[in-house]
């Protein structure tokens, strides 16, 4: 008999765990650093807090994310170096969150050893881990969302053990967490990303035609599933003036940084992009264990099977509309095709003791293992490669605030600075506490006066620059007329007030 512990102090266990956990997967990547769009993101919740409207109309410009701005909101009172500090930490422990609930999962649907099996494979994933050191949305729109299937799949959610037979949680089909807490972490994470709105409306569809749910209370969930896109439609009616000011920013962002969008490159592309995240030595023991959970442990396995299946279908018709089909949107499908990867090694523990089945299932699970073992070292230099690249950038960026920091860099000449990229814009607007609109991309505008900040060297100049395809062309120089006035090693400091 297993031993349970009280429900409250069983959610202050969990929530120290992935705390712990954050901090350990700091220690041990030794970066982390917030990307532009969370950086704008704060910047437009300090400009909020200022009482000022969110400049959204800046060339380049990333998505707005209601949910970060209103975080940016809350913690403007910390100053930018806060802010920034707090934003990264819950970037980290939404990482962290994302590998204990992949866990869980995959003990719920195939045990104990295939949930660490998945935990794992899903933070030593580059992608996956190079954006949550660097704070992205999508980090704690993947956590929220796998939250949601979690509760919808066990009675216990997080705070309870997970039964090993085929008599437990995951063998019962799932089904027994609360609507209203699958529905709550839905519309919370569809103030981070659109995609939520569908699996929210999916689920209420499935509580009205297949649950004996009540008219009020549908009434009710309906109303949650609501809240999040008219949020998101209102905050864009207030700030622009115009409802889907969202989708046609994103749209038109997406174009002109020549992103892949549309139905025709679904069938090439998304495919792609989950092989980016993955590896074929991930994708083949997920595809193994997809096949043979549905064959044989279908109860378990099968709300999973269609939450991935359903995170692919969603991912490819919000292609279909324009939006770019970028690799960390298909974060949610890779999260669980780890669950499966870890399936298909140790998924036959679930069977009968006896089962002619299990010597079938362990002989192909020990083959996986060997392909995990050999990819195992090519996987390790490529965490160290993307994570010593992120550190030499977040140097740049130390650098940067350190300028800032000494007030060598300052709105005190003409109140403009100028930046040779788009990147720098929204750092320095949260470090200065002031419009992203004063902080001018040479690319786009010349300065005439004001302070300039130019990169000490080439490597600098080719390390610290926002995107490849940028439409504008990457030829800034120092503006005619500006004097040197400080500097380091990554940057160069120019003036000219008059």
């Amino acid at each position: 008999m297993s031993l349970r512990l009280p429900r409250p102090l069983s959610v202050l266990a969990v929530a120290f765990a992935v705390a712990f956990g954050g901090f350990l997967l700091w220690l041990v990547t030794g970066v982390g650093f917030a990307n532009y769009d969370t950086l704008y993101a704060l910047v437009w919740g300090q400009q909020l807090a200022g009482g000022h409207t969110p400049q959204y109309g800046i060339p380049i410009a990333p998505t707005p994310h209601p949910l970060v701005e209103g975080l940016g909101f809350v913690l403007s009172p910390l100053g930018g170096a806060g802010m920034e500090g707090v934003t990264v930490a819950l970037g980290f422990v939404a990482l962290a969150g994302c590998g204990l609930v992949v866990y869980r999962l995959g003990a719920l649907w195939f045990g104990r050893a295939a949930g660490v099996l998945a935990a794992l494979l899903l933070l030593t994933r580059v992608p996956l881990l190079s954006d949550g050191v660097r704070a992205y949305v999508d980090l704690p729109y993947l956590l929220l969302v796998l939250c949601a299937l979690l509760v919808g799949s066990s009675r216990g959610g997080l705070g309870e053990e997970v039964g090993s037979g085929e008599e437990g949680a995951g063998a019962r089909g799932g089904g027994g967490g609360s609507p209203m807490i699958v529905l709550t972490l839905l519309a919370f994470a569809g103030l981070l990303r659109p995609e939520a709105w569908v699996f929210s409306g999916l689920f209420w569809l499935y509580l009205a035609w297949g649950q004996r749910v009540s008219p009020r209370r549908l009434l009710g969930l309906a109303a949650l599933v609501a809240s999040a896109p008219l949020l998101w439609m209102l905050s864009d009616l207030l700030v622009t003036g115009h409802l889907f000011w969202s989708l046609t920013n994103t749209r038109h962002t997406a174009s002109e940084l020549g992103r892949k969008t549309g139905i025709a490159n679904v069938p090439q592309y998304i495919p792609r992009r989950l092989g980016e995240i993955l590896g074929p030595f991930v994708l083949l023991p997920a595809a193994f264990g997809g096949v043979l959970g549905l064959l044989w442990l279908r109860p378990r396995v099968l709300l999973g099977a269609l939450a991935g299946v359903l995170a692919v279908v969603v991912f490819a018709a919000f292609a279909s509309v324009g939006l770019p089909i970028n690799t960390r949107y298909a974060f949610l499908g890779a999260a669980l095709l780890c669950v499966f990867a870890g399936g298909a090694v140790f998924g036959w523990q679930q069977l009968p003791r006896g089962d002619p089945r299990r010597r079938w299932w362990s002989a192909g699970s020990a083959v996986l293992v060997l392909l995990l073992l050999v990819s195992a070292p090519a996987q390790y230099r490529s965490v160290n490669r993307e994570l010593a690249s992120l550190r030499r950038q977040q140097s740049i960026q130390d650098d940067l605030v350190a300028l800032v920091d000494r007030h060598t860099i300052s709105l005190r000449c003409a109140g403009l600075v100028g930046v040779p990229n788009h990147r720098p814009i929204p750092l320095l607007a949260l470090r200065l506490d002031a419009s992203p609109a004063r902080v001018l991309s040479a690319q786009v505008r010349p300065l005439v006066r004001g302070i300039y900040v130019d990169p000490a060297s080439k490597q600098v100049e080719k390390d610290y620059t926002l995107d490849r395809l940028d439409p504008h062309p990457l030829t800034a120089a120092v503006p005619a007329g500006f004097a040197l006035a400080g500097g380091n090693r990554s940057w160069l400091v120019f003036q000219r007030c008059r």
